[in-house]
């Protein structure tokens, strides 16, 4: 349906992603939020009715309901508008170019850490330049990015050698394509599961989806696609073909690992062992191409350092880490890290096997939901594009705390607002305390509240 409301929605939010893609950079916080929140303003009020899934109206359950296209192609447009801008909230896409450009001349990403490679002919001939060198924020790592986001990282290399903005095009086609496939299989899941199919807009317009991985390069988008397809292939009962699509979202990223239990007691021991078995070892064959045993010990450096070092925008973490200071007087990351990703791979345990004898949703669907979490509150680091996959998993749940979620957690912006990078723990308590707040408030109000299934 087009409205006047409608065509001024849409008009006032191309021209604030425009803003926010082209216009804004990290350093200028304030403007950023309040950008951010007009346009978030806009998001909620174009899906209110599909924001509570025992409203009654156009947006009540029904697996029957139509696909609403004027905001499936405003979707697009948002996208699209996004093009041709360089990332301006994140600086990560630079390593996406470098290891391309690396792969693309037959060097391997994973042997090579920057700092020794800039001064080297080996730079010259990838065309690895001291601008792009001086964008990266990680010189001193080995890159961390699965074989198949290492394929379009070389991809891009391979069709754009010398230009920034055309390799930053080339690796943001691939991720709206995926991204509009994934608004597709929420919708067909949905209607699969007798649901309206329009709460897939509530992934397909969230702002945060839009300018994280669309804007500002970041494969979540990807990843988020293969899992699904691999859901879609699974409730089709094609098991192997839906393993083949896991292994290809992990390939992007290595969050999806954390959905083998669960999908090991979905399907059963037997089923489910050889289901998981399959992933690993599929897993394991897109690695062989850059196979030697300095890539594991590459890999093993930087993952290790990622979950004993590296800290943002985190919550639990961060009370443990006061804790710490309190008694030894120094920042415990290095043991603390270590026992929450213990802690993360028990708790995914639980969740996948334990006999719940009652959620407020949909089971599965449910158990998704409180794993990843469960995995980003006891996490070390939280970037704002990682709770993209909590909305994503959101819509086939009652639950709407990951939408708040996903409107709030730009306030971690506040940590490039000066080249120290001094995070905000004030506004890291209010980012966590309202998004608690809601989804408690969102259990206690439905937990007692007969839903459909």
């Amino acid at each position: 349906m087009i409205t006047p409301f409608r065509i001024g929605w849409l008009g006032l939010s191309l021209a604030l992603f425009t803003l926010l893609g082209y216009g804004i950079t990290r350093p200028q916080f304030t403007l950023l939020i309040t950008l951010y929140g007009l346009v978030f303003w806009g998001y909620s009020r174009v899906t209110n009715s599909c924001w509570n899934e025992v409203n009654t109206g156009p947006y009540s359950p029904s697996g029957t309901q139509p696909l609403d296209r004027f905001l499936l192609v405003s979707a697009l447009l948002f996208r699209l508008s996004l093009l041709a801008a360089i990332p301006n909230l994140s600086d990560d896409y630079a390593r996406f170019i470098w290891d391309g450009r690396l792969l693309a001349h037959g060097y391997n990403p994973y042997l090579y850490l920057p700092a020794q490679v800039i001064s080297t002919p080996i730079a010259s001939i990838a065309g690895l330049t001291d601008s792009l060198f001086q964008r990266l924020n990680s010189p001193r790592y080995f890159t961390v990015y699965p074989p198949l986001n290492q394929a379009l990282f070389g991809l891009a290399g391979w069709l754009s050698p010398a230009s920034v903005i055309g390799a930053v095009i080339s690796l943001r086609v691939p991720i709206i394509l995926a991204d509009m496939g994934s608004v597709v299989l929420l919708a067909m899941l949905l209607r699969r599961f007798g649901k309206n199919p329009n709460y897939s807009l509530l992934y397909a317009l969230n702002p945060l989806v839009i300018l994280e991985l669309t804007g500002n390069l970041h494969f979540e988008a990807i990843m988020i696609f293969f899992v699904l397809l691999s859901v879609w292939l699974l409730v089709q009962n094609q098991w192997i073909s839906s393993s083949i699509a896991l292994a290809s979202g992990i390939g992007m990223k290595l969050l999806p690992l954390i959905f083998l239990p669960l999908l090991i007691r979905y399907l059963g021991w037997k089923r489910g062992l050889i289901y998981a078995s399959l992933t690993t070892a599929l897993v394991g064959l897109l690695f062989v191409p850059f196979i030697s045993i300095e890539l594991l010990k590459n890999i093993y450096s930087s993952l290790n350092l990622y979950f004993q070092s590296f800290e943002f925008n985190a919550s639990v973490y961060y009370l443990i880490r006061a804790v710490g200071y309190w008694f030894v007087g120094y920042n415990i990351i290095a043991g603390a890290g270590f026992m929450l990703f213990v802690v993360i791979g028990v708790c995914v345990l639980i969740i996948a096997f334990r006999k719940t004898a009652y959620l407020p949703g949909p089971l599965f669907p449910m158990k998704v939901l409180l794993t990843l979490t469960l995995y980003w509150l006891l996490s070390t680091t939280v970037h704002p594009w990682y709770v993209t996959s909590l909305v994503a998993a959101s819509v086939f749940t009652p639950f709407r705390y990951p939408l708040v979620w996903s409107g709030v957690i730009v306030l971690s912006y506040s940590a490039y607002q000066t080249t120290a990078y001094a995070e905000n723990v004030w506004l890291t308590g209010l980012e966590y305390s309202l998004v608690l707040g809601f989804g408690l408030y969102e259990w206690y109000r439905l937990k007692n509240q007969p839903l459909p299934v």
